[in-house]
């Protein structure tokens, strides 16, 4: 353990919860033993008694936000199997915000707001000039490979399906080059998970940014979906792809899908703080600030 580190990551907990409460939002506790803890195909829960230990907040923050309470957060542990390496861990801190009535463009300006505050709680200098660009535009300046045109094997020579092979360039051709705090958006469609699909443009995409500091992805936002049937058809379809992966499928949890349904227009935003606080202290990854 770090005492330095428990220290700063006390700091900064205390200025985030100071920013929240004076721009009008409440802190939310919700449970960490839920029915079903995701949607993803690729996020791998761990079961607990009857349920499973949650992944995100995301579907009791969701139900919340339907009721009627327009800004809400929440700062709480979530849980994901299979998530080992210096920027992951399998208990982590979450930091969990939704604001009805909100653009993506207005999560972006709390991001860097947060980021800021952050920073100064633990003596840091605050992260900036912070870029915004798409998806598109910083894969064809790392890659010279145009998105909206591209196939698979436009994209990469190993046989693989599409999101497969912008991932593994993603990673090895992009995410290297993100060395400035950069706020990336309008990501491929396929790759929507909850959030909204637009489609007026020269090819569709998801209605989503992550944010970078440091070369760490620290945040994934999105433009809420908010048409139930559409959140149905999206669980139905990724236990489909749970299931041709051999793994099991996940409980859909009707409740936060008729949630959807009800909810207003609304942004909202994950970002880890165990990482926040390792990018912005400069450590190569999140254990000095953590108590295990």
């Amino acid at each position: 353990m770090n005492p330095a580190g428990v220290r700063a990551r006390a700091q900064l907990l205390r200025a985030i919860r100071a920013w929240f409460a004076d721009h009008g939002y409440l802190e939310v506790p919700t449970a960490t033993l839920v029915p079903s803890p995701a949607m993803e195909e690729f996020l791998f829960p761990i079961a607990a008694g009857s349920g499973f230990l949650r992944t995100s907040p995301e579907f009791a923050l969701k139900r919340v936000i339907a009721a009627g309470l327009p800004r809400i957060y929440e700062i709480g542990p979530c849980f994901r199997d299979r998530e080992v390496g210096p920027w992951h861990a399998t208990e982590f801190t979450m930091l969990e915000w939704y604001r009805a009535g909100a653009a993506l463009s207005d999560l972006m300006d709390e991001v860097e707001a947060i980021v800021a505050i952050a920073a100064h709680a633990i003596d840091a200098k605050p992260p900036g000039p912070w870029r915004r660009v798409t998806v598109r535009t910083l894969f064809e300046e790392a890659t010279g490979v145009d998105l909206a045109v591209a196939s698979a094997t436009d994209i990469s020579s190993a046989e693989e399906g599409w999101d497969d092979a912008f991932f593994r360039r993603w990673v090895t051709d992009v995410e290297p080059g993100i060395t400035q705090p950069t706020l990336v958006y309008d990501w491929p469609a396929s790759q929507a998970a909850l959030a909204r699909i637009r489609d007026d443009g020269e090819w569709p995409v998801a209605c989503r940014f992550e944010a970078y500091v440091g070369g760490v992805e620290l945040a994934n936002a999105f433009l809420e979906l908010t048409d139930a049937t559409e959140q149905r058809r999206r669980f139905a379809s990724a236990n489909m792809a749970r299931a041709m992966a051999g793994e099991p499928p996940h409980p859909v949890d009707d409740a936060f899908v008729q949630a959807v349904g009800h909810m207003p227009r609304t942004a909202g935003i994950a970002m880890g703080l165990d990482r926040l606080i390792a990018a912005l202290s400069g450590w190569e990854s999140i254990a000095p600030g953590r108590v295990d």
